[in-house]
């Protein structure tokens, strides 16, 4: 019989947290079918009108972009497409063992206007001026909550998950990179975008935190990405303990560690690793970063960004091509520099325009996941477990583990733009900011100089 939520089963679901496109619920009642699990829930944009919200799946041009893959291109709504993107796109390329594409489930509008009055004071300022619960949508995604472990023998032992959202992971070496923007080739997209969001207000202090630490492949240096993604989570670090957060912040961006968190934090760990005061934080750090190293997952993902190959500052040539619009790109950067080095781009097939455009949006579907790591201890005398383990030397234990890669979502194809517009915003100010600290460190040393002599 077909599972259908309503407005009486609203109460049974707590907010978990969100972003940009969808809610996340975690089930708190007693239904079996429901226990160890999460939805996912559709939002729509508060500048958006019922009458004005495409229900519709895909474009014209999308249903060209992803013709190879009938499953998404004779999806009825794009929430459906969305879901086939998962199963039979990105998750292939990640891996089966690592994604988890749910289930679609039926609700109904009661049930979606009860959970956006009942999540309402829970939801940040921001987020809830931005969008509210999609009431149109008459199906959610259904997902095993991977913040704990399934039930069975270990019932009762307690979970800790962390939850990485890793960003870009490599240099793009792309030859359509602008020479003015070559700084795009030594300086990470996240540090990079740091400076943009310090001037814009969305962080309060600039993350120590670099992606390519996390993807080097090298023991110190994922380390050392733990411990600034610590200290400056944002909303890139999370950690769980049996599903409830107990560091960083849900569906925004939390500041700068300090003494009160860390102590909390410390003392939220003594149940699950052994050790001292003062020293169970990083030991955590340390098992989080030893089974990114051991596990290769940072590998698997890197592979499907990599899929970008020719940066935004290509794609979106390749863009043009296919939606058969004059290239404003072209237009503004002048004949001169077009003709170097864009107009091949604009003579290539329709075919190859399409294979560009493809990768690099999954590609950047890669770029904005997350991924989630939950850890459960070991106990003596139980074998035949089915999941991997690791063993954290400063403590003499050993834990299972499970990875997951979630927030796998479609991206329209009309962001392309938007993507070229943000990539000029991100270099731009990062640039000001480096030449403004260029002319404060010369500035000091002809006061220096001045006053020696």
């Amino acid at each position: 019989m077909e599972v259908v939520l309503d407005q009486n089963d609203a109460a049974e679901w707590t907010y978990r947290g969100e972003g940009a496109v969808n809610l996340v619920l975690a089930y708190s009642g007693s239904s079996p079918a429901f226990i160890g699990k999460v939805l996912r829930i559709q939002k729509a944009a508060r500048n958006e009108s019922e009458g004005t919200k495409s229900r519709t799946a895909l474009t014209e041009h999308e249903r060209l972009l992803w013709k190879e893959t009938e499953e998404l291109v004779s999806s009825p709504t794009r929430e459906i497409a969305g879901h086939m993107f998962v199963q039979h796109v990105i998750g292939p390329l990640l891996g089966s063992d690592y994604v988890d594409a749910g289930t679609r489930i039926t609700v109904s509008r009661e049930f979606l206007e009860s959970v956006e009055k009942n999540v309402l004071c829970q939801r940040p300022a921001w987020r809830v001026d931005a969008a509210k619960v999609d009431s149109q949508s008459d199906s959610v995604l259904l997902l095993t909550d991977h913040s704990t472990f399934p039930r069975g023998i270990h019932e009762g032992e307690p979970c800790l998950c962390v939850e990485i959202k890793s960003k870009c992971g490599f240099l793009p070496i792309s030859e359509f990179i602008d020479e003015g923007n070559s700084i795009k080739r030594s300086v990470s997209r996240y540090r990079m975008h740091q400076a943009l969001k310090l001037h814009d207000g969305e962080v309060s202090s600039f993350s120590e935190y670099d992606p390519l630490d996390l993807f080097s492949g090298l023991k110190d240096r994922i380390h050392k990405s733990i411990k600034d993604l610590f200290f400056t989570p944002q909303n890139n670090f999370r950690v769980f303990l049996d599903g409830s957060l107990i560091f960083g912040a849900l569906g925004a961006a939390a500041g700068s560690t300090n003494f009160v968190i860390q102590e909390a934090f410390e003392d939220a760990l003594k149940d699950v690793i052994q050790g001292d005061y003062g020293l169970r934080s990083e030991s955590f750090l340390q098992l989080i970063a030893d089974t990114i190293y051991v596990s290769g997952i940072m590998d698997r993902l890197i592979e499907v960004q990599k899929l970008d190959n020719l940066d935004i500052e290509g794609a979106i040539h390749a863009y043009y091509n296919i939606v058969s619009e004059p290239c404003t790109v072209c237009r503004e950067l002048g004949e001169e520099k077009v003709s170097h080095s864009y107009a091949s781009l604009h003579s290539i097939s329709l075919d190859e325009s399409l294979k560009i455009v493809k990768n690099f949006l999954i590609a950047t579907t890669a770029k904005d996941c997350s991924f989630m790591m939950c850890f459960r201890l070991r106990k003596e005398g139980i074998s035949g477990s089915s999941y991997s383990s690791v063993y954290l030397k400063s403590t003499n234990q050993t834990f299972d583990y499970k990875v997951c890669f979630i927030d796998l979502d479609l991206k329209p194809l009309k962001k392309m733009q938007e993507y070229y517009e943000k990539d000029k915003n991100i270099v731009s100010c990062y640039t000001k900011k480096v030449e403004a600290e260029q002319e404060a460190d010369k500035t000091t040393s002809l006061e220096v100089y001045g006053n020696v002599f």
